[in-house]
C-alpha cells in the first residue's frame, strides 16, 4: 500500500477550513495557527468562530451555493494556500442514523446525506479552485472516510454515509486529473481521521475498543501532517491519518 513520503513541505502562510465549528475543524484551525500558518480564513454556518489572532470567520451553508460563492468571492484576493474541508455528517438532524439494512432507505434522507457530504464539497471546489495557483503548491483536502472505500468494504450497512463517501472520492480523483493539466503542482486528497471524539462519532463511541477513539487535536495533528507531505505524484489519492493510501 503507498504511504506518504517523509519530506516536508512549506507550511502555509494562509488557509481556508470550511467546517471550522466542529470538533475537528477547530482543531485544524487551532494546528494550523499553533504551526504558523498566518492567515486562517474559518467557515461555519454562524460564522463567528472560532476567533483569535489570524482568524478569520465567514459563514457559509453546504446546502446554499451562493454563500459557498460569496465566501471565495471574499477571498479572491489573497486565496488560501491550503483548503480543508471538515464537514460532514453521520446522523442527521433528526436523529436519523446510517441504514444497517437497504431496508431503511429513505429518498429524502439519502438526499441530504448527499448534499452534505458530497454535493457541498464539490461546490466548494467549483468555487474556491478557480483562485489556485498554476505554477506552484496548493493543497485542497477534504475529510472523508475508509468507509467509503469500495474494495475495503465487507460488512456493508450503512449506505447513504458509504455512498455519499465513494462519491466524494471519485470527484477527488476528477478534480486532481482536471486540475493536473493547469496546476501541475497542486495537490488534491481526501482524508480518512479515523475515529475522532466528535459529535459524528458520538452515538457509536460505546463498542468501540481501547485506544481507537482519538482527540480532535491529535486528529488535526496527524491530518496536518499528512498533507505537508503530500506531493502532486499523490493528487487524487485518499489517505488515512497515518499517511497510508486507502484503497478505492
Amino acid at each position: 500500500m503507498d504511504h506518504v513520503g517523509q519530506q516536508a513541505h512549506a507550511w502555509p502562510r494562509s488557509a481556508a477550513v470550511f467546517g471550522a465549528s466542529g470538533g475537528i475543524g477547530r482543531a485544524l484551525c487551532d494546528g494550523l495557527a499553533a504551526c504558523g500558518t498566518q492567515v486562517i480564513h474559518a467557515g461555519s454556518r454562524a460564522g463567528t468562530d472560532p476567533a483569535g489572532a489570524g482568524m478569520r470567520p465567514f459563514a457559509f451553508d453546504l446546502t446554499d451555493e451562493a454563500t459557498i460563492a460569496a465566501a471565495a468571492e471574499a477571498m479572491r484576493d489573497d486565496p488560501p494556500e491550503w483548503v480543508i474541508i471538515a464537514t460532514g455528517v453521520l446522523t442527521l438532524a433528526d436523529g436519523a442514523g446510517p441504514e444497517r439494512t437497504y431496508k431503511r432507505l429513505d429518498a429524502a434522507a439519502m438526499a441530504e446525506v448527499f448534499a452534505l457530504n458530497t454535493i457541498g464539497p464539490a461546490l466548494i471546489a467549483k468555487h474556491i479552485l478557480p483562485l489556485m495557483p498554476r505554477g506552484r503548491r496548493f493543497v485542497f483536502a477534504a475529510l472523508s472516510a475508509r468507509v467509503g472505500s469500495i474494495s475495503d468494504n465487507r460488512l456493508g450497512g450503512w449506505h447513504s454515509y458509504r455512498a455519499s463517501k465513494a462519491a466524494l472520492n471519485m470527484l477527488i480523483k476528477n478534480l486532481a486529473l482536471e486540475l493536473a493539466r493547469t496546476h501541475p503542482e497542486g495537490v488534491i486528497a481526501g482524508l480518512h481521521p479515523g475515529t475522532v471524539d466528535s459529535a459524528l462519532s458520538q452515538p457509536f463511541q460505546s463498542n468501540l475498543p481501547d485506544g481507537q477513539l482519538t482527540a480532535p487535536g491529535d486528529a488535526a495533528g496527524n491530518l496536518l501532517g499528512v498533507l505537508a507531505r503530500l506531493g502532486p505524484e499523490q493528487s487524487g489519492q485518499v489517505f488515512d491519518f497515518r499517511g497510508e493510501q486507502v484503497p478505492a
